[in-house]
């Protein structure tokens, strides 16, 4: 895991479909999704809450639990939507951050994500490993669900 992965909303970009497809190039195996390089590689800093947010279209701070008005009510909605259907919490993240450092996330980050499987990456919007699961990912009407 990569801390320029790591979003200022507290979403890792290293778990997300888009950044998996894009790593592993799944196009080429048969699975049409959309291709990221993740919000920070890209300049896009957060692409969930960049437009909405000033002090990140300024580059105000590095990440929003720096920010005063944290957690905001658009980052409060990202979170319920990700905790409800994608089992993670930005929040979470960025607490464990502001409290325990961003090396200590990534480590953790890296431990509860792996694939017991081939020591891949667990996709959080999905719960498959795209390195030793891509079966499973074809068969699915909806790439974005958990089963």
């Amino acid at each position: 895991m990569d801390e320029n992965l790591i979003a200022p909303c507290g979403m890792n970009c290293s778990l997300c479909s888009g950044y998996l497809a894009w790593k592993l190039k799944i196009r080429e195996k048969g699975i049409r999704m959309p291709y990221c390089s993740g919000c920070r590689p890209r300049n896009k800093q957060c692409a969930f809450l960049k437009k909405r947010c000033p002090s990140l279209m300024t580059n105000s701070f590095h990440y929003c639990w720096q920010c005063q008005g944290f957690p905001c009510s658009n980052l409060l909605g990202l979170d319920k939507r990700y905790r409800t259907n994608f089992r993670m919490s930005m929040i979470e993240n960025l607490k464990f951050i502001e409290q325990h450092g961003i090396t200590k996330f990534l480590i953790n980050e890296s431990e509860k994500w792996q694939c017991p499987n081939c020591g891949g990456t667990i996709c959080c919007h999905n719960g498959i490993c795209f390195e030793c699961d891509l079966e499973k990912l074809k068969t699915r009407d909806n790439h974005y669900r958990w089963e």
